[in-house]
């Protein structure tokens, strides 16, 4: 659908809905003069806005002078005489010259960074640096140390390691095995330079009427997260097929004695079946009033 400018209702574009049923198969490129996490993540934000398209994603990083931006503008025009369709290409480069030669080798190039850079010159009534890599290099030792701190302890606070240090920490995450407690603890960490350490209820947590003792002196750092049974038995078979680790009775039992643990102690947990793990650290955040230590 497209805006009527005249009108200013939505109206359908000549042909969608022709094309609207048909599968489209597209190479997707992300072209950075460094990782290439700032063009992946904007573009696929941009692309599950599509969920009926097929993308085939190529990633190429650290295309920071004029012979790497030759070559990848030649992988682009190889892309689409092979497809017979113009590829898409997200890029997050600083460099005009670098960023022409990438322009002119197909009709749908993305300029992430050229699309706001001139605005934010204006608004702001000062010149960008144009500087390459500012915001995943090391720009602030401080910072960066910060993060580094954060990242080995959570690290070094594992699946309930070194809980006698857990008064140290910014969030403590609870649940059972297996229900996204490490990843989300590494991503606290690693983006939001959080001390996030984990801690994994078991069987014999749940004879005890409370949340384990060892846990008490830090009781208002918890955070639990739970998970559907069915996921749970069968993201654990993936990992020890037999036993009664796996079976969907023990998941059962093991979900609602944690939440119900959760219910009794005043916990705020989450259910992480359906979310990402970006969604599940940025609930966290939120939920318990925790903010990036550079801000």
């Amino acid at each position: 659908m497209a805006v009527d400018a005249k009108r200013g209702f939505y109206r359908t574009p000549p042909g969608w809905g022709k094309r609207k049923h048909k599968i489209m198969k597209r190479r997707v490129f992300f072209v950075s003069d460094r990782t290439g996490i700032t063009a992946e993540t904007l573009g696929e934000s941009l692309l599950t806005q599509f969920p009926g398209a097929n993308f085939r994603r190529i990633h190429i990083p650290f295309v920071d002078n004029l012979a790497a931006a030759e070559v990848a503008a030649a992988r682009i025009r190889e892309a689409h005489e092979q497809d017979e369709v113009p590829p898409l290409v997200f890029s997050t480069l600083t460099d005009n010259a670098i960023q022409h030669v990438i322009s002119a080798s197909t009709h749908n190039v993305f300029d992430l960074f050229g699309t706001f850079i001139g605005p934010l010159e204006n608004a702001l009534g000062e010149a960008s640096t144009h500087s390459v890599g500012r915001m995943h290099g090391i720009v602030d030792v401080t910072l960066y140390e910060r993060r580094l701190n954060a990242l080995n302890f959570t690290l070094s606070h594992d699946d309930g390691l070194k809980a006698s240090d857990f008064d140290e920490a910014d969030v403590i995450i609870l649940g059972v095995s297996r229900c996204g407690k490490t990843p989300t603890c590494l991503y606290l960490s690693m983006h939001y330079d959080l001390k996030a350490a984990n801690y994994p209820l078991t069987d014999d947590d749940f004879d005890h009427l409370g949340i384990p003792k060892v846990l008490l002196p830090a009781k208002s750092k918890l955070y639990g997260l739970t998970i559907v049974p069915e996921q749970l038995s069968r993201i654990r078979r993936e990992r020890r097929a037999h036993g009664r680790y796996s079976t969907l009775q023990q998941c059962r039992a093991e979900v609602q004695a944690a939440e119900a643990m959760f219910r009794k102690e005043g916990i705020r947990y989450l259910d992480t079946t359906t979310i990402s793990i970006e969604e599940i650290a940025a609930t966290i955040v939120r939920d318990m009033d925790l903010h990036r230590r550079d801000t």
